[in-house]
C-alpha cells in the first residue's frame, strides 16, 4: 500500500489504517442504526392512515401530506401553535434561569472552592437520585392551593429546578479549566464577580455553557409528567398535546408521526446550530 505521494506504507502502518477504516465502517453502521427509527418516523408521517397502519408496513406506498394538513388543522382554531408556544416558552425561560443560577454556583466550587465542595456536588447529584414521581403529590397540592394550576410559569420553575443540579455538576467540570491567572489578573484590575463571569468565565467556557444549556432545553422539551398533571389547556405543552392523537377510535399512526418530526424539529435545529460548541464542550476537560 502506498501513500498519495507514493511512498510505501510499512506493515505495521497499512494493518493500522485497515483497522481504522473498518472502525470507521462499523461506526457509520450504528449510525445508521441509530436514525433508522427516526427517518421510518419520517416515512410514516408521509403515508396516508390506511397505509401506515399496514402489517407489515409497505415502503413503496404513495407520500401524502395529510398527516401534517390534519396535525396543523387539530386543536381547534388555533391548532398545535399554543401548545408548541408553551413548550418553548418553559423551555427557554428555565433554561436561561438555570444559566444564571448555576454559573455563579459553579464558579463558587471550582475557581473559588468552598469547604467540602465534594459534599455539596453529591449532594446536588442526589437530588436527581428522587424518582420524579415522588414529588408530583406534593407539587401538585402546592399548585391547587396557590392557584398555580394550568399556568406555564409553574412549569418554568419546576424545569428550573430540576434541570439546575445537572447543570452546576456540568459547569462545575467545565470551569475547573479556566486558568485562575486570568481571573486574578481581572480582580488587580478591580474587576468584579459580575463583570468576571460575563466577561471572563463565560467566554472562555463558552462551548461547555452551550452544551449544558442545549442538554438543559432538551429536558425541558421532552418532559410531560409534571406537564401531563399539572397543566390543562392553557397552559397545556406540546408533548401533551401529541397524547391527544391516541384515542379510544384508535392511535392514528400517520398524523402522531407527523406531529412528532414536527415537536422534534426545535430540539434538532438548536442541536444542528450549536453542534460545534456541543462537540468542544462535551470534550472540554478530557483530557487535562
Amino acid at each position: 500500500m502506498t501513500t498519495h505521494d507514493g511512498a510505501t506504507l510499512p506493515p505495521a502502518a497499512r494493518s493500522a489504517r485497515r483497522r481504522s477504516a473498518r472502525l470507521g465502517l462499523l461506526a457509520w453502521i450504528v449510525g445508521l442504526l441509530f436514525c433508522l427509527p427516526a427517518l421510518w418516523m419520517v416515512l410514516t408521517s408521509l403515508h396516508s392512515e390506511a397505509d401506515a397502519a399496514t402489517n407489515p408496513p409497505s415502503l413503496a406506498a404513495s407520500l401524502t401530506l395529510d398527516g401534517y394538513r390534519n396535525f396543523f388543522g387539530s386543536g381547534g382554531g388555533a391548532g398545535p401553535w399554543p401548545p408548541l408556544i408553551n413548550s418553548m416558552t418553559a423551555s427557554v425561560f428555565s433554561t436561561l434561569l438555570v444559566l444564571v443560577l448555576a454559573l455563579p454556583a459553579a464558579y463558587a466550587l471550582s475557581i473559588r472552592p468552598v469547604r467540602k465542595w465534594t459534599d455539596v456536588m453529591f449532594f446536588f447529584l442526589s437530588t436527581k437520585m428522587l424518582p420524579v414521581v415522588a414529588g408530583l403529590l406534593p407539587v401538585y397540592l402546592f399548585a391547587k392551593n396557590t392557584g398555580m394550576l394550568d399556568n406555564i410559569w409553574l412549569l418554568v420553575i419546576l424545569y428550573t429546578s430540576m434541570n439546575l443540579p445537572i447543570a452546576v455538576w456540568m459547569l462545575q467540570s467545565f470551569l475547573a479549566d479556566v486558568p485562575v491567572s486570568i481571573i486574578e489578573a481581572a480582580q488587580m484590575d478591580g474587576a468584579r464577580l459580575p463583570a468576571i463571569l460575563t466577561r471572563i468565565v463565560a467566554p472562555v467556557t463558552a462551548p461547555g455553557i452551550a452544551a449544558t444549556a442545549l442538554i438543559c432545553f432538551i429536558f425541558s422539551w421532552n418532559e410531560m409528567l409534571f406537564a401531563r398533571v399539572l397543566t390543562g389547556v392553557t397552559a397545556q405543552t406540546a408533548p401533551v398535546f401529541l397524547t391527544g392523537f391516541v384515542t379510544s377510535q384508535g392511535l392514528f399512526l400517520a398524523q402522531l408521526c407527523a406531529a412528532s418530526v414536527v415537536v422534534s424539529l426545535p430540539v434538532l435545529a438548536a442541536g444542528f446550530a450549536a453542534q460545534d460548541k456541543l462537540v468542544q464542550g462535551l470534550s472540554l476537560g478530557a483530557v487535562k
